[in-house]
C-alpha cells in the first residue's frame, strides 16, 4: 500500500519558510540556474516565482511541497496535470519546467529537513484572488472549469489518491470534529457548529450514495487565470489537493470559491452549478449533497483558517484570508438547505417537489373576498401612490366598506405598493407573506405562541406567523379592519424572510408553502415570462434593446422605472422623459385632450397655435415660425430641406462623430461609426465634413481645440471656392454624442458667421441638449454665444411623446413653398400639443433648468471626485444633467476602455441603476436623467459607480 498524508494524523501543518538565500542557492545547485525570486502566498506549502538572474521574464513557479506530502503523491499531481493537458487541451494547465539538467523536480536537503521542490510553467495571465466581483460570464466560467476538468479525470487512477487531506469533501465533517473543540473563540465555535449540524442531517441521507472518483478539488477563484486581455478563465493551476473522492465536491468547491465576492450570493452561484452540469449531469443525489457540501467547505474553511494562524502566525497569506472564508460561510447559510436545493433543481431543469397543500380548512369563515392587485402594472400605484404607505389600507377599507368580509393581497407576487424607500435598488421584491383584512373580528383556533410582537400559531405541521394582531394576540383574536401580515412555514422550522429575489422566490414557496392557502385564497403562481422571446421573433434584429437580458420595465415615476417584478431602477439616461416619468401634470393634460380630439394636424384647433407660441418665446427674437414633427431625426431631416430649400443648394457641411438621425437626410449628415461603422465611406457626395470639435481626444486638445473653428471656416471658404457653397452647416450645439463634450469657446460663432458668408444657413441640432438640460443655458447655442438661423428639437420637448420641432424665421419658412407644401399627419396633432404644452409648463414652473443647474453641479463634483481615485476614469464632460464620464486604459494614450464600458452598465444593472454607453468608441457614460431627478437618486448613482469602479465588473 502506497504510503500518503493522513491529515488527522498531523493537524498541525507550518509552512516551509525557507530563506530567499537558501532557495536561491539550493535551486543552482540542484537545477543549474541562477535565480531572482518573488515570494507567493500559499496556506501550507512556500511558493516563488522564479526568474533567471537579472531577467525579467519568469522561469516557472517553485512549488516547495510541504515535508508531510510524499513523492507519490506529487507523483500524481504531477500525472493528474498532464491527464487534463492531454484529455481537455482547451483548459490550460501548467507541466513541470525542464531544466539544463531535465526536469525541475527533485528533493531537497534544506534548513528545514528534506523538502520536494518542483518547477511548474508560469502560465501567463490573472487569477481572480481577492474578493473584487465576479461578472456572471466569469462565474459560469468558473463551473465550465471544473466540469472540464472533472471530466478529464472522470477514470484517472493512482495509487496515492487515497490520500487523506483536510479539504477532501467527504471528510469535512471529521476535520471539523477535530478543529471545532480547538477553536478559542465561543462565538466563532456557536455559528460554525450550528451550520455544520444543518449539513451533516441534510447530507445524511445520500452520502453513501454519492458517486466518485478522481478530482482536482480547488478549481477556486485564487486557481485559475484568465489569459492576458481575457475577461473569464481558461486556465487551472495548482493541483496539490488532487485526490479520489466525491464526485460533487469539485463544483462544491468552486461555489464555495464564488460566494465571497462583492455582490455574490447563492444565487449568483447558479451560472457555475449549470455549467458544471453541462459537462457532469449531476444525479439528484448529488443535487442534494451539493450545498450541504458547500456549507461543511465554508466551515472548514472558517476552523482552518483560523486555526493555521494560531500555529503560523507570519503566514500572511492565510491572516489576509479569514475574512472572505468567514464570508463563505454566511453566504451558505443565508438561504436554507431546502431552498437552495429547490433552486437549484430548478436552475438545472429538474422537475421539482410539488407545493405544499395546506391541510384542512382555512382559518377563516367563506365568505365574500376582495383581492387587491399590487402589483407593478396594477391602477392603485397610478400617480405615484405606490410610494404612500397607506395606499393599501385606503383600498382595502374601502373594499371592506363595500361588503367585503376578507380583503387580502397575494404572497408570492410581485408587489410594488407600498415601497417607501425605493433607493438603493433592492432585488428581493417578492413578498413572502398574504395580507389580510377582516371585516370582523376572527377567533383563531389552536396553539397561540407570542413573540416579540408577533403571533405564531401552529396546527397540524403548518405554523403561520402573524403580525399587525395588536393588543388581541394573546387570546389568539385577529383584529378587524387591520392590516395582518400572515407567512406560513412547516412547523418547527422559521418562517421565510418578508421579501426574497424573484429568482429565488418559487424555491422559496416550493419549501415554505403559500399562506394565501391558509385562509383560503391561494395565490396564483407566476407563468414563465415569454415577452422577450416573442420580441426576438416579431421585431427586427436590428431594432435593438438596452442590455442583452433586459428587465421588463412596465411603470415609471419620476426619475425611476419598475420592472414587473416590483425591483425599482434608478433612471440615468432617459432624456426623453424630460420632466420624469407619468408626470401628472403632463398624464393629466393628455388624457383630458384625448377625451376631447386627437386628429391630424390639417384641422383648426388651439392647442397646436398656443404650442407653437410657447416654444418660440423661448427663442431670441426673430424665431417666429414653428414646423411640428414626431421625433428628432425628422427635424433634423427637415432643417435640412429647410437650408437647401431657402439656399437652393443642395450641399451641407456637418462634424463628424455626429449622430442626427435615420432618415435619409439626417442619417445622409451622421457620421458616427458608432452607429454606421461605415459612415464616412458611405456619405453622399452632397455631405462634406469637418473635424468632431473633442477637445479631449480629437485632433486638437486642449488650448490647441480653439484651431477647429478657423479649420472648419477654412473648409467651408475652399468649398465655397470650388463653386459648391453650402445651404448649410449643421452640429449639436453641445456635443452630445461623445458625452457631452462642450464646443471650443466661440467655435459656432466663428463657423456660423463663415457659413452665413457664403449665403448658408446655421443649424443648430438641439435635440438631446437643448430645452433646459445644461442648467446653465436653456439652448447649447447660448453656451457658444451663438444664434443659428434654424433649431431642430426633440425628446425633452414630449416627455416621451413623440413630438420634433423645428423652428426658424418666417422668411426661411417660405422659402420651404417652392417644394410643394408640408405636412406631418401627427406632427403637432392635438393630443401632442397639449403634452408638448404641458412639458413646458413643468420645466418653467417646477424650476426644472435650475434643478439641472444644481444638481448636475452637485453630480459632476461627485464624479470628478471618482475620477481622482479611479485611473479609469479620463475625463468628466458635460453640464447640467448632460454629463459625459469617459473612460480610458491610459490617461495619455487616451485609449478607449470600451469593453470596461459595456461591462460596467451591465454591473450598475445589477446595482439597479440604467445607464448606457455613447461615443464612437462607446466609451463614455451617456448621464442624462430625468430633469426632476434629486441630489439623493444622484448620491445613489455615484454611490454604485464608485462601489463598481472600487470592486470591479
Amino acid at each position: 500500500m502506497t504510503d500518503v498524508f493522513d491529515y488527522f494524523t498531523q493537524v498541525d501543518l507550518p509552512t516551509p519558510t525557507l530563506s530567499d538565500d537558501e532557495v536561491q542557492r539550493l535551486f543552482a545547485e540542484t537545477f543549474g540556474v541562477e535565480i531572482d525570486v518573488h515570494a507567493l502566498g500559499s496556506q501550507q506549502d512556500q511558493n516563488f516565482r522564479v526568474f533567471p538572474r537579472g531577467s525579467t521574464e519568469p522561469l516557472g513557479v517553485l512549488k516547495l511541497s510541504n515535508p508531510v506530502f510524499s513523492e507519490a503523491e506529487i507523483d500524481m499531481q504531477d500525472a493528474a496535470t498532464a491527464t487534463v493537458a492531454r484529455r481537455s487541451p482547451s483548459v490550460r494547465v501548467p507541466r513541470v519546467v525542464h531544466g539544463p539538467r531535465g526536469a525541475m523536480s527533485t528533493w531537497w536537503e534544506s534548513s528545514q529537513g528534506r523538502i520536494h521542490a518542483r518547477v511548474i510553467e508560469n502560465i501567463s495571465g490573472r487569477t481572480l484572488m481577492g474578493s473584487a466581483y465576479l461578472s456572471p460570464a466569469v462565474v459560469e466560467a468558473l463551473g465550465d472549469l471544473s466540469g472540464k476538468v472533472s471530466l478529464a479525470l472522470a477514470d484517472f487512477t493512482h495509487p496515492a489518491s487515497g490520500r487523506v487531506l483536510q479539504w477532501d469533501p467527504q471528510h469535512a465533517t471529521r476535520v471539523i470534529d477535530t478543529l471545532l473543540p480547538l477553536e478559542p473563540d465561543a462565538e466563532m465555535r456557536e455559528i460554525v457548529h450550528r451550520a455544520a449540524d444543518a449539513a451533516r442531517a441534510a447530507l445524511a441521507p445520500v452520502e453513501a450514495k454519492l458517486p466518485r472518483q478522481a478530482g482536482h478539488f480547488d478549481v477556486t477563484d485564487d486557481n485559475v487565470l484568465c489569459a492576458p486581455g481575457a475577461t473569464v478563465p481558461d486556465a487551472v493551476i495548482d493541483f496539490g489537493d488532487a485526490c479520489a473522492s466525491w464526485r460533487v465536491g469539485d463544483i462544491a468547491v468552486t461555489v464555495s470559491s464564488i460566494l465571497h465576492h462583492d455582490g455574490a450570493s447563492p444565487e449568483s452561484a447558479l451560472a457555475a452549478i449549470r455549467a458544471f452540469d453541462r459537462h457532469r449531469r449531476l444525479t439528484d443525489d448529488e443535487i442534494t449533497a451539493l450545498w450541504p457540501l458547500v456549507i461543511l467547505r465554508g466551515a472548514v474553511l472558517v476552523l482552518s483558517g483560523r486555526a493555521q494562524v494560531r500555529v503560523d502566525e507570519q503566514n500572511t497569506y492565510a491572516t489576509v484570508a479569514l475574512d472572505r472564508e468567514f464570508r463563505i460561510l454566511q453566504q451558505s447559510v443565508s438561504v436554507p438547505i431546502p431552498v437552495l436545493t429547490a433552486a437549484t433543481r430548478a436552475a438545472l431543469g429538474r422537475p421539482n417537489s410539488p407545493e405544499r397543500a395546506w391541510p384542512g380548512a382555512g382559518i377563516l369563515s367563506p365568505g365574500r373576498h376582495v383581492e387587491i392587485d399590487a402589483s407593478t402594472e396594477s391602477p392603485l400605484n397610478d400617480g405615484g401612490a405606490w410610494l404612500d404607505p397607506a395606499t393599501l389600507d385606503t383600498a382595502a377599507r374601502a373594499a371592506l366598506d363595500d361588503g367585503a368580509d376578507v380583503v387580502s393581497v397575494p404572497a408570492w407576487n410581485a408587489r410594488l405598493t407600498g415601497t417607501t424607500d425605493p433607493l438603493p435598488s433592492a432585488i428581493e421584491t417578492i413578498p413572502t407573506d398574504v395580507l389580510v383584512w377582516l371585516a370582523e373580528p376572527v377567533q383563531l383556533d389552536g396553539a397561540v405562541v407570542l413573540d416579540d410582537g408577533s403571533l405564531t400559531w401552529t396546527s397540524d405541521a403548518e405554523t403561520l406567523t402573524i403580525l399587525g394582531t395588536g393588543e388581541g394576540a394573546a387570546s389568539g383574536i385577529l383584529p378587524a379592519r387591520t392590516r395582518l401580515s400572515m407567512r406560513r412555514s412547516a412547523a418547527g422550522t422559521p418562517p421565510p424572510p418578508d421579501r426574497v429575489s424573484p429568482g429565488f422566490a418559487a424555491a422559496w414557496r416550493e419549501v415554505a408553502g403559500d399562506p394565501g392557502a391558509a385562509i383560503g385564497a391561494p395565490s396564483t403562481a407566476p407563468t414563465a415570462d415569454d415577452v422577450l422571446a416573442r420580441r426576438h421573433d416579431v421585431l427586427a434584429e436590428v431594432q435593438e434593446h438596452y442590455y442583452t437580458l433586459p428587465p421588463r420595465i412596465e411603470r415609471g415615476w419620476r426619475e425611476y422605472l419598475i420592472d414587473v417584478d416590483g425591483r425599482v431602477y434608478l433612471d440615468m439616461v432617459n432624456n426623453v422623459a424630460s420632466v420624469g416619468h407619468a408626470h401628472p401634470h403632463v398624464v393629466a393634460a393628455g388624457s383630458r385632450q384625448m377625451h376631447l380630439l386627437n386628429t391630424n394636424s390639417r384641422f383648426h384647433y388651439r392647442a397646436i397655435t398656443d404650442y407653437a407660441d410657447r416654444i418660440a418665446a423661448t427663442l431670441p427674437e426673430g424665431f417666429d415660425t414653428v414646423f411640428f414633427v414626431n421625433s428628432g431625426s425628422e427635424a433634423t431631416d427637415l432643417a435640412i430641406r429647410l437650408a437647401m430649400a431657402a439656399t437652393g443648394r443642395p450641399d451641407m457641411v456637418a462634424m463628424r462623430e455626429a449622430y442626427h438621425g435615420w432618415t435619409y437626410a439626417s442619417d445622409a449628415v451622421s457620421t458616427s461609426i458608432a452607429d454606421n461603422p461605415n459612415a464616412l465611406s458611405t456619405r453622399p457626395d452632397w455631405v462634406h465634413t469637418v473635424d468632431a470639435a473633442n477637445s479631449y481626444r480629437g485632433k486638437h486638445r486642449g488650448a490647441d481645440a480653439a484651431r477647429y473653428a478657423p479649420e472648419a471656416v477654412a473648409a467651408i471658404d475652399e468649398l465655397a471656392a470650388s463653386g459648391r457653397p453650402p445651404a448649410g452647416f449643421i452640429a449639436e450645439t453641445y456635443f452630445g454624442n461623445a458625452g457631452g463634450v462642450a464646443l471650443p469657446d466661440g467655435y459656432l460663432r466663428e463657423v456660423y458667421a463663415a457659413i452665413r458668408r457664403h449665403g448658408g444657413l446655421a443649424i443648430a441640432d438641439e435635440v438631446q441638449v437643448g430645452y433646459g438640460r445644461l442648467g446653465e443655458w436653456f439652448w447649447g447655442f447660448e453656451q457658444q454665444g451663438a444664434v443659428p438661423d434654424i433649431v431642430a428639437v426633440a425628446k425633452s420637448i414630449g416627455g416621451g411623446q413623440p413630438i420634433g420641432a423645428v423652428i426658424t424665421r418666417r422668411e426661411i419658412a417660405d422659402r420651404y413653398r417652392t417644394g410643394g407644401y408640408f405636412f406631418s399627419s401627427t406632427g403637432g396633432s392635438p393630443v401632442s400639443a397639449v403634452i408638448g404644452t404641458a412639458v413646458l409648463d413643468v420645466i418653467q414652473g417646477e424650476g426644472l433648468q435650475e434643478n439641472a443647474r444644481v444638481v448636475g453641479g452637485h453630480l459632476k463634483q461627485r464624479l470628478e471626485k471618482l475620477a481622482a481615485t479611479h485611473p479609469l476614469i479620463g475625463a468628466v464632460h458635460g453640464s447640467g444633467l448632460y454629463l459625459g464620464l469617459e473612460f480610458v486604459r491610459d490617461r495619455e494614450t487616451l485609449e478607449p476602455a470600451t469593453a470596461e464600458t459595456a461591462a460596467i452598465c451591465d454591473r450598475l444593472l445589477e446595482l439597479g441603476v440604467i445607464m448606457q454607453p455613447t461615443g464612437d468608441h462607446q466609451n463614455v457614460l451617456k448621464i442624462k436623467p430625468p430633469l426632476v431627478v434629486t441630489r439623493a437618486s444622484v448620491d445613489v448613482f455615484a454611490d454604485a459607480l464608485d462601489r463598481v469602479l472600487s470592486t470591479g465588473w
